[in-house]
């Protein structure tokens, strides 16, 4: 029993040497874990600091950011029943192609009336330069019957004092003139009035030709703009028009979506706007390809407000309970058109954006000429209105003719036409 007491004994007296031996050293191993991590700690905020100091602190990033682009409108410019619609969503278009067709028939009516109308003036203008010849002929012939009696009433008053002629046949010489003269002068008042409506003008440029002509043009415009071309290139989206629909100038059929032109909005915090510039290099990568796919470009411009300063409903800071809210300003990013081609992107997607602000010799207020955007498919109808109207004048216009006496015996007259 005494054994067994003494063996216990010896057991707790070891194990409380071997406590007594750990406590000892377990302050020295916390000390050194501490300052190991307390090294650790220094060690990995120095590195972070030159990091950011040499490096980070030139980069701006934001994942609020989308790519955008032109949605381009097809709408009627004239009323119509669609008759035919030539793409659909998703499907490429190119410029110039015919998307949407409407009926014609009315306005081909109110065409060929109006080609009508200007073919009849054209020919009663025509006659006017006519009658200018005609009226000089008038003259001429009224200048030479003035010249005869004149010429009668002479050779009477040169023998009245012999007796050979009397009085009463000198006074009918004398109203034989008077005639002559007042037919003169009214040839002369109807070649004055028929020169008024010609003068300083030819066929095709007189007011009435060119009244009939400008409705011609009307009516033609109204004709062609019953097939609607698509203003560019790009892809069909958005489409509502159905072959049947009763359209008005105006009414949205379809956007078109010219692909090759997208450009990224990013949306920077106002703090991050301090080093960024114009013309700043940028990387971004796109949620729809991953991170492996790489885009490049630069900074071209920032938007003239805030998000918030254009929102429907803009924020109502006088109030009470206001609360300061980090701004952000849309910045647009240019993207390269080769990275674009191999890589094309849809308006919309997300993008991650870096802007690399080392070179800060830009300016944030854009100083470049302004982008224009044109398309000439529209500008072909008043062309071919100008054509279409050049050839009818020219169908209508008068043939010129001379009438020639011949001096062939009989004194037959022939006719020529020029």
């Amino acid at each position: 029993m005494s054994e067994i007491t003494t063996d216990r004994t010896t057991a707790e007296a070891t194990q409380t040497d071997k406590r007594d031996g750990d406590a000892t050293q377990n302050p020295g191993k916390r000390k050194l874990l501490l300052t190991l991590l307390g090294v650790a700690v220094v060690i990995s905020a120095a590195g972070y600091g030159a990091y950011w100091y040499t490096s980070a602190r030139f980069y701006q990033s934001t994942d609020d950011a989308y790519v955008s682009g032109n949605l381009v409108q097809l709408t009627p410019q004239v009323s119509g029943t669609v008759i035919a619609v030539n793409a659909d969503d998703t499907q490429v278009v190119k410029q110039g192609d015919p998307v949407v067709m409407l009926d014609n028939a009315d306005a081909k009516v109110a065409l060929s009336n109006a080609e009508a109308t200007l073919g009849q003036t054209v020919r009663q203008v025509s006659g006017l330069y006519v009658n200018n010849d005609f009226y000089a002929a008038t003259v001429a012939q009224r200048e030479a019957d003035l010249s005869r009696a004149n010429d009668d009433l002479k050779r009477r008053q040169a023998v009245a004092d012999t007796g050979a002629v009397s009085g009463e046949d000198i006074a009918h010489a004398r109203e034989t003139v008077n005639a002559a003269q007042a037919a003169l002068d009214a040839a002369r008042q109807q070649a004055e009035a028929n020169h008024a409506l010609t003068d300083r003008t030819t066929i095709a440029q007189h007011p009435n030709v060119q009244a009939a002509a400008s409705k011609v043009r009307d009516a033609y415009l109204n004709y062609a703009r019953n097939t609607l071309p698509a203003p560019v290139t790009g892809y069909v989206a958005r489409r509502s028009v159905q072959v049947g629909q009763r359209v008005g100038p105006g009414t949205p059929l379809m956007a078109i979506v010219p692909l090759n032109g997208v450009w990224v909005d990013a949306n920077f915090k106002e703090v991050q706007l301090k080093h960024m510039r114009i013309g700043q290099p940028v990387e971004l990568t796109a949620d729809a390809y991953g991170s492996k796919v790489k885009y490049h470009g630069r900074v071209v411009g920032f938007s003239a407000g805030t998000g918030a300063a254009f929102a429907v409903l803009p924020a109502q800071n006088a109030t009470g309970n206001w609360i300061k809210v980090v701004q952000r300003l849309p910045a647009r990013i240019q993207l390269d058109q080769g990275e674009l081609n191999a890589h094309p992107l849809r308006i919309g997607l997300s993008m991650d954006v870096e802007v690399d602000t080392h070179d800060e010799t830009g300016t944030q207020l854009a100083a470049a000429v302004n982008t224009s955007y044109r398309t000439d498919v529209f500008a072909q109808y008043g062309a071919q209105a100008d054509a279409e109207i050049a050839s009818i004048i020219a169908q209508n216009m008068p043939v010129n003719r001379t009438v020639a006496a011949t001096t062939a015996a009989g004194g037959k007259t022939k006719r020529s036409a020029g």
